[in-house]
């Protein structure tokens, strides 16, 4: 390890486990810090930076996906993979749609692992930015999205983004006035063509809608494409970085 390895949270009960996959990592070169339950994982997770979090779903005193709940509520989007047990598709599943970049199921070998862990921070590095992702802050005629700090301001009231409501919304607007289809959304944004159920996009959008529409209900920024997928559909009267 040096001083530039990348920095790794585990938050795993299980002694014997824990034990074994920090011998493992860090042999691999990674820094690795651990948590035994789910509060004291979320303390450690929001009080200090890490490259990538390694996240059990069945916790004492807070379960994964409330951990994973409350990081992302609080604007950290630090990657997360998720370690869970057979049969937790459905907690695999909202995992997914909270904002967990990946899964890895018990029982899992080391080379596994350490290759998703790899996948995972090369994806969320060196994602590619595309035409005008680079701008900090978007302003439409009613609404103002500022990605410099994950923010959408409507109505004077400020609404905090996920990170992937926040690369969504990128996408859209790099290619607003365009249809980008659902597989595009989980190629793209969360580097997948095969996850569990394209739920995963209509959820997001779902939530992003409440943040940046007057009426859900009738949207007039990301609009439903039936069958194919959602466009952006408004040019911004300002755009600066």
């Amino acid at each position: 390890m040096t001083a530039n390895s990348p920095r790794l949270l585990l938050i795993e009960d299980e002694p014997d486990l824990r034990a074994g996959l920090v011998h493992n990592l860090s042999l691999d070169g990674y820094a690795v810090e651990t948590a035994d339950n789910g509060r004291a994982g979320l303390t450690r997770a929001q009080s200090a930076a890490f490259s990538l979090i390694l996240l059990d779903l069945m916790l004492p005193e807070l379960s994964g996906i409330e951990v994973l709940r409350q990081l992302r509520a609080d604007g950290h989007n630090t990657p997360v993979i998720i370690l869970s047990a057979k049969g937790q598709d459905q907690d695999k599943v909202t995992g997914l749609e909270l904002g967990a970049d990946d899964y890895v199921t018990k029982p899992f070998g080391i080379a596994e692992l350490t290759a998703r862990i790899r996948a995972v921070l090369r994806r969320t590095e060196r994602r590619p930015v595309a035409k005008n992702q680079d701008r900090d802050v978007w302003v439409f005629a009613r609404i103002e999205i500022d990605f410099k700090r994950f923010v959408v301001r409507r109505d004077d009231q400020e609404f905090q983004l996920s990170r992937f409501e926040a690369e969504v919304l990128k996408l859209l607007l790099a290619q607003r006035g365009q249809v980008v289809t659902r597989g595009d959304l989980l190629t793209k944004v969360w580097g997948y063509v095969h996850l569990p159920t394209t739920r995963t996009v209509d959820n997001h959008i779902a939530r992003l809608r409440k943040k940046v529409e007057h009426d859900v209900d009738n949207p007039t920024y990301v609009v439903t494409v039936h069958g194919i997928g959602y466009r952006f559909d408004a040019e911004p009267v300002e755009v600066r970085s």
